[in-house]
């Protein structure tokens, strides 16, 4: 089961075990799986990175803060999204989580719908990141089969040349370039050339002309 499949976690990072309990009460009513952690370093030392979900992170913490694990986690490459809750935010504290990334800052006292709307968004932001990504992998995948002949064809076709332009280009014929177009589409397992671009475009290759 890859992790786009896998069942979303909220991820509950607050040091007050009050607060934890309460949303770990509310969310799992309405049918999220939680998971609690009383700080920042729990949660890295206990957490599975590569679950789905999003966190839910208490910006005023002993030790590291949330806005501190927000720094740290977007360091190493983890990119769940997160929602932050406080009782004593600030506006430059809002304005850094936002920036970073943040999906939303709940200052408490906050409504209950509020917060569940946060994390629905927060967790279908997380969903459409990974299917991304799975596609990307997937699309990498495929151009790995490319020879390195194949794959010189298939740049200078998705930047917008005609097979004979390609042709002229490489010093070989336009039959020649047909053929690895051929393959090239196997490969990638597109059905036509703006499928290809698709791709290539995802990927950052080539450039369309205009």
């Amino acid at each position: 089961m890859t992790p786009t499949e896998r069942q979303p976690t909220v991820f509950i990072v607050d040091d007050d075990p009050s607060v934890r309990d309460s949303l770990q009460f509310l969310l799992e009513s309405v049918g999220l799986k939680v998971k609690t952690f009383a700080s920042a370093q729990d949660f890295l030392d206990g957490a599975d990175p590569e679950a789905p979900g999003c966190l839910l992170l208490d910006v005023r913490m002993p030790g590291m803060s949330g806005l501190d694990l927000q720094e740290q986690l977007g360091k190493a490459g983890i990119f769940l999204p997160i929602v932050f809750i406080t009782g004593h935010g600030t506006v430059p504290m809002s304005v850094r989580a936002m920036k970073a990334g943040a999906v939303d800052f709940l200052q408490k006292p906050f409504e209950q719908q509020d917060l569940l709307n946060a994390i629905h968004q927060a967790i279908e932001q997380d969903r459409q990141a990974r299917l991304k990504r799975d596609e990307l992998r997937e699309i990498h995948k495929r151009i790995n089969f490319l020879t390195p002949r194949e794959y010189e064809v298939f740049t200078l076709l998705v930047s917008g040349m005609l097979n004979k332009q390609v042709a002229s280009r490489l010093g070989t014929t336009e039959r020649t370039i047909k053929a690895h177009r051929s393959r090239i589409m196997e490969k990638m397992q597109a059905e036509s050339l703006a499928d290809l671009v698709r791709n290539a475009e995802k990927l950052g290759v080539g450039k369309p002309r205009d």
